[in-house]
């Protein structure tokens, strides 16, 4: 009869009872300060906030992984053939149970090392739009404009198309649309928009980030699209509000007007 190979267990004592609760406790706390740490650096990296960012979800998976070595380690006395076997069991033992659980861990071990985001990043998934705050072992935590805070799951996301507006960069383009009534003079509307949107105090032009201003006409209205980058992107909405509420009060003055409302026609 073939013999069975099984993992010698330790015995199990308050020793080891209060061992597992240190290496818990232990993890949970560098984690944390380390994250605290990290953040503070980053807010004050200026143009690098976004690259000491990326060093959270890393530290978080290094020490997480450590743990659950130990964890391990406590309870049983394993080769290492006998350790990939057991892994393979457990998982396969637990998968059908905590497949999301599981598929959540996997998907922040992904956005770890393949960084489709990173935190800083301004994203949007589905109808969520915002910045990611943490890539967590579960899930990932962005705020939105309004500052409400939405987790999003790691496997949700990686099988989502995920759209980054700035790609681990600080600079960020803005798309700023203004609507004049089709008798306005969109030559000079142009030159205004362009005016108030270059001497911005928050817009970043070099060679590599440039600004573009558009004119469309539509049936019942003119539609003027600036594009910009901002300095940092924590400043989208304080340059879109700058750049419009200067470009339509100069509008006022030189009789430039909003289009005239048309029932059953949307501003798009």
């Amino acid at each position: 009869m073939a013999e069975t190979s099984v993992l010698p267990l330790k015995e199990i004592d308050p020793a080891t009872v209060l061992y597992v609760v240190y290496v818990l406790l232990a993890a949970y706390l560098i984690v944390w300060i380390a994250a605290y740490l990290l953040t503070r650096l980053s807010e004050r990296s200026g143009q690098y906030r976004i690259a000491v960012d990326t060093l959270i979800p890393l530290t978080k998976v290094v020490v997480y992984a450590v743990a659950t070595y130990l964890l391990v380690t406590a309870f049983v006395e394993p080769s290492l053939s006998e350790l990939v076997a057991f892994a393979g069991f457990f998982g396969a033992g637990v998968g059908f149970g905590l497949k999301d659980f599981f598929a959540d861990i996997m998907g922040a071990l992904v956005i770890t090392f393949e960084r489709p985001f990173q935190i800083g990043d301004k994203i949007a998934v589905g109808d969520t739009y915002g910045e990611v705050v943490d890539i967590g072992i579960r899930s990932t935590r962005v705020i939105t404009p309004d500052d409400s805070q939405v987790s999003l799951p790691n496997f949700l996301i990686l099988s989502s198309a995920v759209s980054s507006a700035n790609a681990g960069s600080l600079a960020m383009m803005v798309v700023i649309d203004l609507f004049i009534d089709t008798e306005s003079d969109p030559v000079r509307a142009g030159d205004i928009l362009r005016d108030a949107l270059i001497t911005s105090k928050y817009v970043y032009i070099s060679e590599e980030h440039p600004y573009t201003i558009l004119v469309e006409d539509f049936p019942w209205y003119l539609r003027l699209r600036a594009k910009g980058y901002v300095t940092d992107l924590r400043f989208e909405f304080q340059f879109m509000s700058d750049v419009t509420g200067r470009a339509w009060a100069e509008y006022a003055r030189q009789g430039i007007k909003p289009p005239r409302v048309v029932p059953g026609i949307a501003l798009s």
